[in-house]
């Protein structure tokens, strides 16, 4: 059978988290979220966040809290502006635009959003009422393809969004492999600090699933219970989420998880420098985008699998390998013996 490197979901979650499963069945606790478990893991996250005016929500994924949090912030004549490479805009089916609001692509080298690039979107929607009114900003850490923000640059699109009244949201699927990356500069606190929502994601780093999503503006705190139940979001068992993350914050699990993951990827990625690879674009993350010849990745292909995420040009593709919580050392060796044969 051959080994994944197609996302990191593949396995199903950190042995603690089963472990607190099973010593908590027993335990009868309030439903949708009103357990003790929910509460100390809220508590935790808050604490690590340094934001104790913030609100948690746990929901099942990632899809579901990207929908959640924009449509409960806007109004139906409102909209988003996110990366071309943005989940929102190219991996959900058109979740955001069915519930009637529309995202603005905007083409970006490296999968982040910067000021110039939505006050282009701005610049043509100025006749008004008759256009849509830009509300929210999108963004993920780290993105689509691997890269993540730097403070600076999370602090100049905060204070734009501020200035020009947009909200500012972080998709946080990987948001645990951003703050752990050899290159980064952003903590927990300054992304409480600087967006007025995100979310923790659980789902790629060890949970079974699960997100946590943290609202940080005041006002956008109220009602938004309504939003999640009236979108069958709302679990009975809710337990089975807090449980989860209350597992992940303890002891820093969260963090050592995605740091192992990142490691892996490294690795991976120096083999791929070994035999010459361009990449598609520069990660310290879990996401790498080695660019090979057609006739290598059939070769790798023999024993791994892996997306084939870009044509570059008739001879050579860009493919994706991603590495988890759960990537073992030795098939990242076996891997990279593979790949140097290439050379």
């Amino acid at each position: 059978m051959k080994y994944s490197f197609k996302n990191d979901y593949s396995e199903g979650c950190h042995p603690s988290i089963l472990e607190a499963l099973l010593r908590t069945n027993s335990s009868q606790q309030n439903g949708y979220g009103l357990d003790d478990y929910c509460a100390e893991a809220e508590k935790l996250i808050l604490e690590k966040s340094k934001s104790p005016h913030s609100k948690v929500h746990f929901v099942s994924g990632g899809t579901q809290a990207n929908l959640l949090v924009i449509s409960a912030i806007l109004r139906p004549h409102e909209s988003v502006v996110s990366a071309t490479t943005g989940h929102i805009f190219t991996n959900e089916a058109g979740a955001i635009e069915a519930t009637g609001h529309k995202v603005h692509g905007v083409e970006t080298s490296d999968g982040k959003l910067k000021p110039e690039d939505i006050q282009k979107v701005l610049d043509v929607h100025t006749n008004v009422p008759h256009q849509l009114k830009q509300k929210l900003v999108y963004i993920s850490n780290s993105t689509e393809i691997g890269t993540i923000y730097t403070k600076k640059e999370l602090e100049d699109l905060s204070n734009f969004c501020k200035e020009k009244n947009l909200y500012l949201f972080m998709d946080g699927a990987r948001l645990g492999h951003a703050l752990t990356a050899e290159s980064n500069d952003v903590t927990l606190e300054d992304v409480a600090k600087f967006t007025d929502v995100f979310y923790l994601g659980g789902t790629k780093n060890g949970a079974l699933l699960g997100e946590a999503i943290i609202i940080n503006r005041q006002n956008l705190q109220e009602e938004f219970g309504f939003h999640i139940k009236q979108k069958g979001a709302m679990l009975a068992k809710g337990r089975l989420l807090g449980i989860q993350f209350q597992e992940l914050m303890k002891d820093d699990l969260y963090w050592d998880l995605a740091k192992h993951a990142n490691l892996q990827a490294e690795k991976i990625k120096e083999a791929f420098q070994e035999i010459g690879a361009d990449f598609l674009a520069e990660t310290d993350t879990n996401q790498i985008f080695p660019i090979l010849e057609n006739s290598q990745i059939e070769k790798l292909s023999e024993q791994f699998d892996f997306y084939v995420w870009k044509k570059i040009d008739s001879e050579k593709s860009a493919i994706r390998i991603i590495t988890s919580w759960a990537t073992y050392g030795a098939v990242v060796d076996n891997f990279c013996n593979e790949i140097l044969k290439l050379k």
